[in-house]
């Protein structure tokens, strides 16, 4: 069971490198295809659009048929498209390939997500967020490698998608060897009616804005750095790789953690620590130190959101793939939608609107938390009043 783990794991870290990817390239991937910041930023909403297509497929999938082969297809479908990236000089083919790289990374989310979840159930809290301590591990690696190979090849991306495509077939080679886990079978998600679905709906807005300010950070800091002549290219990627380095970092410390502390304690925190940071990035936007600091800071805070909302969705219901699948739509319009609003945005207002756009999309996450919070006390105090009856 435990190589199983580490199956997932693999995963997770070609998950990470391959999300990663697309912010330090972006400038490259303009100059590819001949456009400007406003239209290749446009990438990002063609790569959530895919996520959001295979998010709305993959649990009803999962629900279906074996997990551990569908796991290892997609991954060498991962492979492909990152190998197919540098060779695309058409912005309109390299948005068909977007679209088509986030419809299959969301499959690998939402399976080893809800696999994961059937094997541990409540307790699913620390290995949840080991599972997502690999996923900011490869994505503290992919900028690294991206940089790395963009100062062995003068500033070309092609040799850096490459190597990240060779290193994505250890994680789908991994699953050959293991045999899938049960299908969970009963779906208790949505018992209760209409208070039930309402849960569901507010994780998935949760969610939304959590993953819009997330990706909308790890993709824009970048270009925000070296627009306000913040630091050179290659210390941007290095920044953006920081960004991703402490949300694997928060992962690991709070991988006891999560043991200990309810979820909704844990989460609370890490939003307070989150508002605190972006305080600091937009009081000091014009300090390369605040920048590092607020970076690392709400890297930190970030790290256990979207694991221990996950867990704390599994600890209040019972998560069957369709259910796990409607968080990873909301994850994917918050993903799509945030950082397209920033990139529409940043040449007319500058690049202060990236950190107003996230702070305000924080602010409203917490607003959602409360609401969440509330309604899954009533959705317990309901389900045990129902069996004491």
């Amino acid at each position: 069971m435990h190589k199983k783990i580490i199956a997932y794991f693999l995963a997770f870290i070609a998950l990470g490198m391959t999300s990663a990817a697309l912010g330090p390239t972006l400038p490259g991937l303009a100059e590819q295809t001949g456009t400007q910041l406003s239209g290749i930023s446009f990438l990002f909403a063609t790569r959530s659009l895919g996520f959001l297509a295979g998010a709305i497929l993959a649990g009803r999938v999962y629900d279906r048929l074996p997990g551990h082969p569908l796991l290892m297809s997609l991954l060498l479908l991962i492979g492909v498209s990152l190998a197919l990236v540098p060779l695309v000089n058409q912005l309109w083919l390299l948005t068909i390939l977007m679209f088509v790289a986030g419809f299959v990374e969301s499959g690998v989310d939402v399976g080893s997500n809800t696999l994961l979840v059937w094997r541990f159930g409540e307790k699913v809290g620390p290995y949840m967020n080991s599972l997502h301590f690999f996923f900011g591990l490869g994505a503290f690696l992919s900028p690294i490698i991206i940089a790395q190979t963009m100062l062995a090849t003068d500033g070309g991306i092609r040799l850096a998608y490459w190597v990240l495509a060779l290193m994505v077939l250890p994680a789908a080679f991994a699953f050959v060897r293991f045999p899938s886990l049960p299908i969970r079978q009963r779906d208790t998600a949505v018992h209760g009616g209409k208070a039930n679905w309402f849960l569901v709906v507010l994780v998935a807005a949760f969610l939304f804005l959590y993953v819009g300010a997330e990706v909308a950070y790890g993709g824009w800091i970048y270009t925000y750095a070296i627009t306000l002549d913040l630091s050179s290219a290659t210390v941007a990627a290095y920044l953006t790789s920081f960004f991703w380095g402490s949300l694997t970092v928060g992962r690991l410390i709070s991988i006891p953690i999560t043991a200990k502390l309810h979820p909704k304690t844990l989460l609370s925190g890490a939003l307070a620590g989150c508002l605190l940071s972006m305080a600091v990035l937009i009081m000091g936007q014009s300090s390369a130190v605040a920048l590092w600091a607020g970076t690392i800071g709400l890297g930190l805070s970030m790290s256990v959101i979207f694991p221990t909302t996950i867990a704390l969705a599994e600890h209040t219901l019972s998560l069957s793939g369709q259910i796990t699948s409607y968080f990873f739509v909301g994850a994917a319009l918050g993903g799509m939608s945030i950082p397209w609003l920033i990139g529409q945005l940043f040449e007319t207002i500058g690049p202060v609107v990236t950190m107003l756009i996230i702070l305000a999309t924080l602010l409203v996450a917490v607003a959602v938390f409360g609401l969440l919070i509330w309604q899954a006390r009533l959705h317990q105090e309901a389900k045990a009043a129902r069996l004491t009856t």
